[in-house]
């Protein structure tokens, strides 16, 4: 068994942590290429007249 120095993390946890950063960066850039943009969205408008029953 290896051992490891206090504060310093191993090999492993290096690459889990590269690996998580790279998988954040993949999910922000596919939910940014996936983004509506305002101008192309519409608003939602009630019925005027069913909500006051008319």
């Amino acid at each position: 068994m290896s051992r490891k120095k206090a504060g310093k993390p191993g090999r492993g946890e290096e690459i889990d942590a590269a690996e998580r950063e790279a998988a954040i960066r993949r999910l922000l850039a596919q939910a940014e290429a996936e983004r509506i943009p305002v101008e192309e969205t519409t608003r939602a408008v009630p019925d005027r007249q069913r909500r006051h029953g008319r």
